[in-house]
């Protein structure tokens, strides 16, 4: 099969939102294990800012985006769970989502059941499966205990409040504004504080001195040290993200210093690892998006081929809930 000329963006130099170029790309034929998926919609994450600046160093040029949904358009031979026509989205270890076509490792694929949209896969793949990892995984949250939640009006921060609250925790949520505090408190959180503030007073007021059992974190160096302030003797830091820039370094005795805590750097990727882990987890984000318990927010589009636009507005802390760029079928 001959190669189709379709575009993407592509970077070509590390940099700011300018360096995303609309470009002619050329996507081949799937090889044995692969799939060529045609894009409808994309999801827009903190981690394609990351590869954009050279913060996660990659080869270039490339095309980033770690996650989207689409329809299969051709598939290796090898290939059996999914089939020309089907309707897809997934999260992929490797970038190339920010096109209008790709070929990919087709294990990597779910199928996406009847009442599940393509913009909502493309705004809560990767973050919802994120959302599932820190509450059902890298801690199992229990009723009553009690979280902190950074940027809790984000993409992943919006999912993570909802799953929580559903699970019988007290969500305190961390946000930028009065408008994204009205948001948090809409889709659960309990107590919401705004970043300007003394929100590590703040959270110990609401436990009464006590600390909160797990502070996720995706902020990473402007957080870091009030995150370790707010945990219970034994709480949890997940840090996920570096909105802010990277964590510093910490040694291991200030952790025993600050009541024996835990601290842990998860990726989504390592919680999916296999095909079964991987079906396991969009069966559970799917039902409970399905049966109206987590809520998609999608707060806004843009046509991929503005994919810097949008970066500015989410560096910009512009945006709300989950950012979808579209796609116009090739």
């Amino acid at each position: 099969m001959l190669a189709r000329m379709l575009h993407a963006i592509c970077i070509r130099a590390h940099g700011g939102p300018e360096v995303l170029e609309w470009q002619p790309v050329e996507v081949g034929a799937p090889g044995p294990t692969e799939a060529r998926v045609r894009h409808t919609a994309v999801g827009l994450n903190f981690i394609d800012i990351y590869q954009r600046t050279g913060l996660y160093p990659a080869s270039l040029p490339v095309i980033p985006g770690r996650e989207a949904a689409g329809v299969v358009e051709a598939v290796g031979a090898r290939v059996r769970h999914v089939a020309p026509g089907d309707r897809v989205a997934y999260v992929s270890s490797t970038p190339g989502a920010y096109a209008e076509q790709r070929v990919l490792d087709a294990a990597q694929l779910v199928k996406l059941p009847d009442g599940i949209s393509d913009e909502q896969a493309a705004a809560v793949m990767l973050k919802g499966l994120t959302a599932y990892m820190l509450v059902r995984r890298v801690h199992r949250l229990r009723s009553r205990e009690t979280v902190l939640i950074h940027a809790a009006a984000g993409g992943v921060g919006l999912l993570t409040v909802q799953w929580a609250a559903h699970l019988g925790a007290r969500v305190i949520g961390v946000v930028s504004s009065p408008d994204k505090a009205a948001l948090a408190r809409r889709h659960g959180a309990t107590e919401v504080l705004l970043t300007d503030e003394d929100w590590v007073a703040g959270t110990r007021a609401f436990t009464r001195g006590q600390g909160v059992e797990v502070v996720y974190d995706s902020v990473g160096k402007a957080t870091f040290a009030g995150s370790l302030d707010c945990l219970a003797p034994r709480g949890l830091l997940v840090t996920f993200g570096n909105s802010s820039g990277p964590p510093p370094a910490i040694e291991p005795l200030e952790l025993a210093r600050r009541g024996s805590l835990f601290l842990t750097r998860p990726t989504v990727f390592d919680y999916t690892r296999t095909p079964a882990e991987l079906a396991r987890a969009a069966r559970e984000l799917f039902d409970l998006v399905q049966r109206g318990v987590l809520s998609v927010h999608i707060g806004q589009r843009y046509p991929l081929a503005d994919a810097a636009r949008a970066h500015a507005d989410l560096e910009a802390r512009r945006t709300v809930g989950s950012t979808v760029l579209t796609v116009n079928a090739p």
